[in-house]
């Protein structure tokens, strides 16, 4: 036998690679959000910071304004 134990080993990898990945799954399904539901929260996140955003650059267009 010229692969000495690489099945073996190839094969206690995956097996280590399939519970990582079962319990990333397991953990994704722990939060209770649906696909939809992260959308929206998502969405809404992004808004938010958008909205800060514009309201910084305001402010440094006014205070530019201000001191000129």
């Amino acid at each position: 036998m010229t692969r000495g134990n690489q099945r073996d080993l190839a094969r206690a990898k995956n097996q280590k690679k399939q519970v990582e990945m079962q319990k990333k799954k397991n953990a994704s399904e722990k939060t209770g959000l649906s696909l939809q539901e992260r959308k929206h929260r998502d969405a809404e996140l992004m808004r938010e910071k958008q909205r800060k955003k514009e309201e910084e650059l305001a402010a440094k267009k006014h205070h530019k304004q201000a001191a000129n």
